[in-house]
């Protein structure tokens, strides 16, 4: 960690997150609220009034919680509905000019149920599964519409706090129409446009064929005249690579697929419109990729600057939303204390990050391996370790899931980082939208806890938190709590779930918490060691998955809205000398302690049999 450049870019990057913040934030105002004009309504305001009309909207007519919630669910089927039939039937749709066939009901209902919740989890390389149809029509689009509906969330909830005496919280379709053509599609259209002048590719061309300068010689399964693996039989070998034998002390024989010699001389360059889905994938934290490799494909993030703005950038609309906040309770201090909370939590997790990966792995030095740049495992070069732990830290912070590393090879300590992160309800900035009610639902827990520290009935914006809140709170915690630790349970013991797994060992649990948590977060990252989308076409993963998506997408933002109409209709009361104030110095230590503790207690069990047992038995030079 001594590296000055580090620390100038680390200091740089909060200092511009700062920056942007109150910008954004009285954007925002104009966009969710309606509050004077923007610079784009002379474009804009026809194009939205047109869509009113078109889709049979009354911009002027507000919901009742309960009909905001079925807007966003009847929304968020169609839309699934949408993109599941254009990935089964990609090959029969334009734009595909490799030929690609279309998914297979298991792969295509895990990536639909994955961008309509934001989640963006990838069970496939998307170069060599996804045409230009499914990545511009029936996935980008998802990119624009899963941020706006959780954006339009975190308003809807923040209204219900803020007003009193109503039975309204806003207009889905209205939120969700101006967020995306006042906020994302114009931001999206600018930073595009920026990633093209950085190397990002933006085109329909097919796949280029290039000659290598080095060929090499590899061996590929050998086949007959219909394309069939040719078998022979072989020693069978166990998992510590020895030859099994028979009762009667015999090598037993099985079929395995013969080999032969391939003299590899071209290289397939996969082309495509890559900037324009980069752009909303940071932006509206989705984080899918565009390549396989997301973020660490050159095509992808090309420059140290472009890597900078995209994580800027995921953080960007979250940051702004705590100021947005402020303004709406009219208690801009309480926005700040928020942000500071966010800031404060997000600052210990890079440090902790970028600690372990630079400490490497003791085992190397007990071989007189050179350690002075730490765990480069996995990482591009371009970046080093302290971008790879910076980016791993906010896009797990944020619900994004672009990685520009992978975090499967990352040190036990500098996985856990991430995967706490992703634990704690992706309330650190979070995704947009998501991260700020997440958030506040930490800040009523906190504000709860507070009054009870000292006897009084809590209070929070002018309004009594009663029992019924705090039962749906905690509805949200157990919802996330109980479907990450439930299903990590069943996959950990059935053969499905092991046979996913590349390693053994606490880093194997690691990898399939890791990717409930991501699941279950809407986060979208994974440990690359776990097979998803298994050659065999089994589906339990991809099923599974799939299922915790929609669980931790839905299932948390209906008790949400459920709380916004309750507290929209709650009366204001004067607020006293034993009112806890939610700004200042006590109420953020409060708030960071009610996230870590909250998610210590429910996970620090497994976290125990996971990265932490893995770091004490690599200190014992064990590797899984």
């Amino acid at each position: 960690m001594n590296n000055p450049n580090a620390w100038f870019q680390f200091a740089l990057f909060v200092g511009a997150l700062l920056l942007i913040t109150k910008p954004l934030g009285l954007y925002l105002v104009k966009v969710l609220d309606a509050q004077g004009r923007t610079f784009l309504d002379r474009l804009v305001k026809p194009i939205e009034r047109l869509t009113y009309r078109v889709c049979g909207i009354d911009p002027s007519k507000e919901q009742s919680w309960l009909g905001y919630t079925l807007a966003l669910l009847v929304f968020s089927l169609v839309g699934m509905l949408f993109t599941y039939f254009i990935l089964r039937f990609q090959d029969r749709l334009p734009l595909n000019p490799q030929g690609f066939p279309g998914l297979s009901p298991s792969l295509a209902f895990n990536t639909a149920a994955s961008f309509t919740t934001n989640t963006n989890w990838q069970s496939y390389g998307g170069e060599s599964t996804m045409s230009y149809f499914s990545q511009m029509v029936a996935l980008a689009i998802h990119n624009f519409t899963s941020a706006a509906c959780g954006i339009a969330i975190a308003a809807a909830l923040v209204r219900g706090i803020a007003r009193h005496s109503a039975k309204t919280i806003g207009n889905f379709w209205v939120d969700t129409v101006r967020v995306t053509y006042y906020l994302l599609a114009p931001i999206c259209l600018v930073f595009a446009l920026f990633l093209v002048s950085q190397g990002m590719i933006q085109n329909f061309k097919p796949y280029t064929v290039a000659k290598t300068y080095e060929p090499y010689t590899t061996q590929v399964p050998k086949t007959d005249d219909k394309g069939q693996p040719v078998t022979a039989p072989a020693p069978k070998l166990d998992d510590k690579g020895k030859q099994v034998v028979g009762p009667d002390g015999k090598p037993v024989m099985v079929d395995q697929p013969m080999m032969v010699d391939q003299k590899v001389d071209t290289q397939t360059i996969a082309q495509g419109p890559v900037a324009s889905q980069i752009a909303i994938k940071m932006l509206g934290t989705n984080g899918g990729g565009y390549y396989n490799a997301n973020a660490a494909h050159p095509f992808e993030n090309p420059t140290p600057l472009s890597n900078f703005l995209q994580m800027l950038a995921i953080f960007a609309i979250p940051s702004a939303l705590t100021w947005w906040l402020g303004r709406t309770l009219k208690n801009q201090r309480h926005g700040w204390a928020v942000w500071s909370a966010m800031a404060a939590m997000f600052i210990a997790g890079v440090l902790v990050c970028w600690k372990a990966e630079t400490s490497g792995n003791p085992i190397h030095q007990h071989l007189g391996v050179a350690v002075a740049d730490g765990n480069m495992e996995g990482k591009e070069v371009r970046f080093g370790i302290f971008n790879s732990a910076l980016f791993a830290t906010v896009t797990t912070d944020a619900s994004c899931g672009a990685v520009n590393a992978m975090h499967d090879s990352f040190t036990p300590l500098g996985g856990l980082v991430p995967l706490f992160n992703m634990e704690t309800g992706e309330v650190i900035f979070g995704g947009v939208g998501a991260g700020l009610y997440g958030m506040l639902i930490f800040v009523i827990l906190a504000v709860f806890i507070a009054g009870l520290m000292v006897g009084r009935t809590p209070e929070y914006a002018g309004k009594k938190i009663e029992a019924y809140d705090v039962k749906l709170v905690m509805l949200v915690l157990m919802v996330l709590a109980a479907t990450i630790l439930g299903m990590t349970a069943w996959a950990s013991v059935a053969k499905w779930g092991t046979d996913g797994l590349n390693n053994a060992g606490p880093h194997g649990f690691s990898e399939i918490l890791y990717a409930f948590s991501s699941c279950v977060g809407n986060n979208g990252s994974a440990f690359a060691g776990l097979t998803a989308n298994p050659s065999n076409g089994d589906p339990h993963w991809n099923a599974t998955l799939g299922i915790a998506m929609l669980i931790g997408r839905f299932l948390m933002i209906v008790p949400i809205l459920a709380l916004a109409g309750n507290f929209a209709g709650k009366r204001l009361i004067p607020a006293s000398a034993g009112t806890f104030r939610t700004e200042g110095f006590t109420f953020v230590l409060l708030l960071i302690g009610t996230v870590v503790l909250v998610g210590a207690l429910t996970f620090l069990p497994a976290l125990a049999m996971g990265p932490i047992v893995e770091h004490f038995l690599m200190g014992a030079s064990n590797l899984f």
